[in-house]
């Protein structure tokens, strides 16, 4: 426990994953090396002492702030061991210019998700917003909210505004955490999730914490990164999510400035508490717990440890009593890689809640992702330019997902796994000739995108299926190796996760929260082709070459990778897939649980 957060992050990588342009990407070339530039693009937050009309001209700094970046990836990205792809999305796609907008509409229940999503923003201040349901036409449209979870998102939103910064609701609160007051000031409490590790597993611990702040009526504030204004435009209407950074004052001494500084074993966890006294078990064996008396009443805030690899206090977290203790607590600092959801739902507070809200159960990132994430209008303008200038007359898409995590597997393995899953489920129906290949029309054939960090698998793909698909097989980037906290490297990987998320078939790699993002997204269950364990020494570990090359997932869900097997009540572990019948086994994940229908119905498309 006496590794810092970095080592840890080295020791155990991740799995993949406003528009006000007036400078031309030549002019930023020149500009971008000056220390004025530099300073621009590492500054995220505005400070907690601003008001929010203040933090709204905020999205002015922040593009200017990608614009930098953007620039930064044009100087590096032309490295010669990255090679180039001959449909390749270049950096200027992601200048927006309103010219390549799509026609202006008059804005519906299917641009509103079936009224997922509030009417309450400009079409002008985030495109992605209402124009992404224009791109989906593989039958998601019959997974529709329910009404109770429509209602608690409306409710959620007035939360968040009455709340949320620069109101003096949240000027209180922070008040009153710098000076150790655990008072809750009406019923404002907050919940921090804390940025960690590569854009998929921030999206799908996003997706996570916000759910969990819905069912315990908490504003949801994200501790993004450097980068997180340049992703994704504000989900919730009149305020932001973005937590605003502690003012010069409170720097050296507000907890809120050393987020990233907590760990498992924290004196501040919740798994510590547990473990020290500082919470009790009731005498009456009731299950029931309690802050100990030294402690008298609950701490002005809370660490919560979900990361991969936690230990059996900080699971507790998904027991019952554990969170009518948490309850008390002002402020909850979350820090996770995890898809947690299937944890929510064995949690017994949560589950009668969870299934009022998702019939579903199988569609609960669909609508989570969608509700939340809309990139960008510099991140949409590169999905949709590149969309319609290699997809867009396709009669089908499938997308190949490639993830590597172990450097010593021969990438030919991977190929032949790959092709041998693509001819084997007759995902990619070609010609008998290339001959007959060439007298049909794009319109009437399929395309083929390939997303990796490496060049070498479009190239294989594209011998083998560039002249017998009408559509052509498309890369749009290959960066060589993932990069942390890059934010052009990140408007990259949102793109890419959007345009899988725009097939119609997919096949993704295992561990891959990459790909777990696309099918998400899309609704769609993918064929996963098989990997070892992140974290194994033998990139063979856990494989059996008897099995098929790849095998279809039971549902779109992201996978939980380390849920906890604890039951609470019954005080012993239990076998999670045996517990409710939405609950399965991952395909990829051995010891990992995902949410399924009831009945496999409800996914009847390819």
């Amino acid at each position: 426990m006496g590794a810092t957060k970095q080592q840890q992050q080295q020791a155990n990588p991740s799995s993949p994953a406003a528009s006000c342009w007036s400078t031309s990407p030549h002019a930023l070339l020149a500009s971008v090396t000056t220390s004025r530039w530099w300073s621009l693009l590492w500054w995220p937050w505005p400070s907690r002492s601003s008001s929010f009309s203040a933090k709204r001209a905020l999205p002015a700094v922040c593009v200017t702030a990608a614009m930098a970046t953007t620039a930064v990836f044009v100087l590096t990205s032309g490295g010669w061991w990255w090679g180039q792809s001959p449909d390749g999305m270049p950096a200027s796609l992601f200048f927006d210019d309103p010219r390549d907008w799509d026609p202006p509409f008059n804005i519906t229940g299917d641009h509103l998700l079936d009224g997922l999503l509030t009417a309450d923003f400009s079409r002008k201040s985030c495109r992605s917003r209402y124009e992404f349901a224009g791109y989906y036409n593989n039958n998601s449209s019959s997974h529709k909210p329910s009404p109770y979870l429509i209602a608690k998102l409306r409710k959620q939103e007035s939360l968040q505004k009455r709340c949320g910064p620069g109101t003096a609701a949240y000027k209180n609160a922070v008040r009153r955490l710098d000076s150790g007051e655990s008072v809750v000031d009406g019923d404002c409490r907050y919940l921090v999730y804390i940025s960690y590790r590569g854009l998929g597993n921030r999206m799908l611990a996003i997706a996570s914490s916000f759910l969990y702040a819905v069912l315990t009526d908490r504003v949801l504030l994200i501790d993004g990164g450097k980068d997180a204004g340049d992703l994704f435009c504000e989900p919730f209407p009149e305020t932001t999510w973005l937590l605003p950074r502690p003012g010069w004052l409170s720097f050296f001494f507000s907890p809120l400035s050393r987020l990233q500084g907590y760990l498992g074993g924290s004196k501040e966890s919740l798994g510590n508490l547990l473990q020290t006294g500082a919470v009790t078990m009731s005498a009456s064996g009731d299950g029931n717990v309690s802050w100990s008396p030294a402690s008298r009443s609950p701490p002005p805030y809370l660490y919560i440890h979900l990361s991969g690899g936690y230990g059996f206090h900080d699971k507790l977290f998904f027991c019952g009593a554990q969170q009518r203790l948490l309850g008390e607590v002002p402020w909850l600092f979350m820090w996770t890689d995890n898809y947690f959801v299937p944890g929510l739902f064995l949690t017994p507070p949560f589950t009668g809640e969870l299934e009022a809200m998702f019939p579903e159960k199988g569609a609960v990132f669909y609508h989570l992702g969608r509700y939340l994430f809309h990139p960008t209008n510099a991140v949409w303008h590169a999905v949709t330019s590149y969309y319609h200038s290699n997809l867009a007359g396709a009669r089908r898409r499938v997308g190949l997902q490639v993830r590597v995590f172990q450097k010593k597997q021969p990438p030919q393995v991977v190929l032949d796994q790959l092709l041998s899953c693509v001819r084997g489920e007759k995902l990619v129906p070609v010609p008998e000739t290339t001959t007959a290949a060439a007298n049909g029309s794009a319109s009437s054939g399929d395309a083929v995108l390939v997303t990796s960090l490496s060049s070498w698998y479009y190239e294989r793909v594209r011998e083998e299926y560039g002249g017998r698909v009408a559509g052509g097989v498309h890369q749009p980037s290959h960066e060589g190796r993932q990069r942390w906290r890059d934010a052009a490297h990140d408007m990259r990987a949102l793109s890419e996760m959007y345009l899988l998320s725009m097939c119609d078939v997919l096949v993704t790699s295992g561990y891959s929260t990459f790909g777990y993002v696309a099918q998400g997204l899309a609704g769609l269950r993918p064929w996963v082709m098989a990997r070892a364990p992140m974290w194994a020494d033998d990139w063979r570990e856990g494989l059996d070459p008897s099995e098929p090359p790849c095998r279809r997932a039971a549902s779109a869900e992201p996978c939980f990778h380390s849920p906890s097997a604890y039951d609470c009540a019954a005080g012993r572990d239990v076998e999670l897939d045996k517990v409710t019948p939405y609950i399965r086994r991952c395909v990829d994940v051995k010891c990992g649980i995902k949410l399924v229908n009831e009945s496999s119905s409800q996914w009847s498309f390819v």
